[in-house]
């Protein structure tokens, strides 16, 4: 079954960070993008994997990204 979350990459002062809004206490850290997209989909899968196996059903997907353009004063 393929499921797809919503994903938030923040960049911080040193490290990168991700979480998704949809799957509560899953979230990874990296120094660079790259490595933070591999690190996140594993614990992603992880977490996933460990909800499956205690009976737990999977997260809603129901966060949708987009983005906004506005005009600065």
């Amino acid at each position: 079954m393929e499921l797809q979350y919503a994903v938030i990459y923040e960049k911080g002062e040193n490290n990168w960070s991700a979480w998704s809004p949809d799957v509560p206490g899953c979230v990874a850290a990296a120094e660079s993008l790259e490595e933070l997209r591999i690190l996140f989909r594993e614990a992603l899968e992880l977490h996933l994997a460990g909800m499956k196996a205690d009976g737990l059903p999977m997260p809603i997907q129901a966060t949708v990204v987009g983005t906004e353009t506005v005009h600065s004063a």
